[in-house]
């Protein structure tokens, strides 16, 4: 399956993102619970998100590692959602971003 990695840089340390990208899901699961199905998330520790959803037909599955200067992101995309890798990519890195400044 192919994958999307990314690293945003992190300005906030690792508990400010932390608690920043946590109460963000909460709002991004209401914003988009009509495009979004089977979301599940696990924090295995207070810096690492272990997640999975559905999209438009496409099942999801990725982590994400809270640093210290970083956010980095893993996705394993599947083969029909290619052609949209680099729009994907772009959403997230900007929200992220938004999210980070």
């Amino acid at each position: 399956m192919p994958s999307l990695a990314m690293s945003i840089p992190n300005p906030l340390g690792q508990q400010e993102a932390a608690q920043r990208l946590k109460s963000f899901l909460g709002r991004l699961k209401e914003r988009h619970q009509d495009k979004v199905s089977n979301l599940e998330e696990s924090w295995p520790d207070d810096h690492h998100l272990n997640y999975s959803f559905t999209t438009y037909g496409f099942s999801i599955k990725g982590d994400l590692a809270i640093e210290q200067d970083a956010v980095k992101m893993n996705a394993n995309l599947p083969f029909a959602a290619m052609m949209f890798k680099g729009k994907i990519e772009q959403a997230i890195r900007d929200e992220l971003t938004k999210l980070l400044g």
